[in-house]
C-alpha cells in the first residue's frame, strides 16, 4: 500500500514539477510583455494625409451598449471618417436607436442585416453587411459595447500610416459587469498575454497573428487580399482568424497597448462569461479533438489542480519523503499560481487585486468551462453565442492554435 501510495505522490510530484516550470516561463513572458508592449500614443510620428476612416459596428442586442459607443465614436478628434452601425436582427431597441443617430447626424449610415445565410456565424456577416456600405480607404472594426477616447481614431491612424503597416489592433481595458467574471478574467487573459503577446504578433519571424475584436484598423486592400470576413465566415473567433490570415499572408500588422484609451466589456455576467468559455475550446475541439482533449487536462493542472494538492498534502499526508516533497511542490506551484494571477490582473488588466485573492476559483472555473465545451462539441456540435445556436459540425475553425 506504501508503495502505491509514493508512486501515486511521485506521479504528481512530477507533474507539479512541469506546472511550475510552465509558470516560470508563463511569468518571465508576462513580465517582458509589459516591459516592451507598445503603445498607441507612443511611436515616432511622421507626416501624412487624412485618409477616410469607415467604422463598421455590427450590433445585435446592445441597447444597453451602444448608445455610450456611438456616443464616444462621434466626439472623435479625426475630421474624416463615416460610421456604419449595423442592426444584426436585433430583438430588442437597438435598431431604433442606431436609425436615431443616423438621423441626427450625417456621418452615421443606419444598415439593416439581411438574413444570414447558411455557414456564415452572426457577427462575420454583419460585419461583411456594413462593410458593402464602406466608403473609406482604412476599415476600422469595433464592438458595440465598446467605448473610445476622443483621439484614439487619429492616434490609430497614425500609427498605421507612420509605421507604413498594414494592420493595426490595440488592446483595450477589458470590463466585467459582475464579480465571477472580474475572478476569472485573469486566468483568461494571461494566455492573451503570452500565447498571443504583443511581441508574438509584432515578430515578423513568428505566424502568431491575432486581431481584438473591439478595435482593429486595417488597410482596404489588405482586408480585400485576405478575403474579407467572408475569408472567415464560419469562424466563432473570428477576429483572431482575421489576425492570423493577415500575418500568415504576409502582410504586416502590429499589436498595441491602448487600455487607457479603449473600454471593451469582456463578458457581461457569468452565463456570458460560461458560453465564451466553452466558445474557446469547441472549436479548437473540432479542429483537433486530441489536441483539444490534451489541453484542456494542461489548463486544468496548470490553474488549479495544484490547490487540492497543496491541501490533501497538508491533511492525509504524513512524514514520508514523497509526502514531504509534494507538500513542497504543491505549495511552489499554487503560489506561482497565485503570483501569475496577480501579475495579470495589476499590469495585464487593470482589475482591482482583491479578485485575485480568489484566483483557485477563477482556474477551476476556467477549466470547468473548457471541459464544458468538449462535452458540447462531442454531443451537440452546437455553440450558443448572442441569441443564436449555431451547428458546428461541418465547419473547420482555424482562429486557435496551440
Amino acid at each position: 500500500m506504501d508503495i502505491i501510495l509514493d508512486l501515486f505522490h511521485y506521479v504528481f510530484i512530477a507533474i507539479l514539477i512541469g506546472t511550475s516550470a510552465a509558470w516560470i516561463i508563463l511569468i518571465k513572458s508576462m513580465i517582458i510583455t509589459f516591459q516592451k508592449m507598445p503603445v498607441l500614443d507612443k511611436f515616432k510620428k511622421i507626416e501624412h494625409e487624412q485618409p477616410k476612416v469607415s467604422i463598421i459596428l455590427p450590433a445585435r442586442n446592445e441597447e444597453k451598449f451602444i448608445d455610450k459607443c456611438l456616443s464616444s465614436l462621434l466626439n472623435q478628434d479625426y475630421p474624416n471618417y463615416e460610421i456604419i452601425a449595423i442592426n444584426d436582427s436585433s430583438d430588442d431597441s437597438t435598431g431604433e436607436i442606431i436609425k436615431k443617430y443616423a438621423k441626427e447626424f450625417p456621418n452615421v449610415v443606419s444598415v439593416d442585416a439581411k438574413m444570414k445565410p447558411d455557414g456564415w456565424m452572426g457577427k462575420n456577416w454583419a460585419c461583411m453587411e456594413g462593410y458593402k456600405k464602406a466608403t473609406g480607404d482604412l476599415l476600422l472594426f469595433t464592438d458595440s459595447d465598446t467605448k473610445h477616447a476622443s483621439s484614439v481614431i487619429s492616434l490609430a491612424v497614425s500609427h498605421l500610416l507612420s509605421l507604413k503597416l498594414d494592420a493595426l489592433t490595440v488592446i483595450p481595458k477589458m470590463l466585467c459587469l459582475d464579480p465571477i467574471t472580474k475572478i476569472t478574467l485573469p486566468m483568461i487573459s494571461i494566455f492573451l498575454h503570452t500565447r498571443f503577446s504583443a511581441l508574438r504578433v509584432n515578430d515578423p519571424t513568428k505566424n502568431t497573428g491575432y486581431f481584438f475584436g473591439s478595435f482593429f484598423i486595417i488597410n482596404k486592400t489588405t482586408y480585400d487580399s485576405v478575403g474579407t470576413h467572408e475569408g472567415v465566415k464560419g469562424e466563432i473567433i473570428e477576429d483572431g482568424a482575421l489576425g492570423k490570415k493577415v500575418k500568415e499572408s504576409g502582410f504586416k500588422m502590429r499589436m498595441v497597448d491602448g487600455r487607457h484609451l479603449i473600454d471593451a466589456v469582456w463578458a457581461r455576467d457569468s452565463s456570458t462569461l460560461w458560453n465564451a468559455l466553452k466558445r474557446l475550446m469547441i472549436p479548437l475541439y473540432l479542429q483537433n479533438p486530441r489536441i483539444a482533449i490534451g489541453s484542456s487536462f494542461a489548463v486544468l493542472f496548470l490553474l488549479f489542480i495544484p490547490f487540492p494538492l497543496f491541501v490533501y498534502s497538508i491533511i492525509f499526508t504524513g512524514s514520508e519523503i514523497s509526502s514531504i516533497i509534494l507538500f513542497v511542490m504543491s505549495a511552489i506551484a499554487s503560489m506561482l499560481i497565485y503570483i501569475g494571477g496577480i501579475l495579470d490582473a495589476v499590469k495585464g488588466i487593470g482589475s482591482d487585486i482583491k479578485y485575485s485573492l480568489f484566483v483557485p476559483l477563477g482556474g477551476f472555473i476556467v477549466a470547468s468551462g473548457f471541459f464544458a465545451g468538449l462535452i458540447q462539441a462531442t454531443s451537440k456540435h452546437a455553440v450558443s453565442w448572442r441569441g443564436r445556436t449555431y451547428y458546428m459540425k461541418d465547419q473547420i475553425q482555424k482562429s486557435i492554435n496551440v
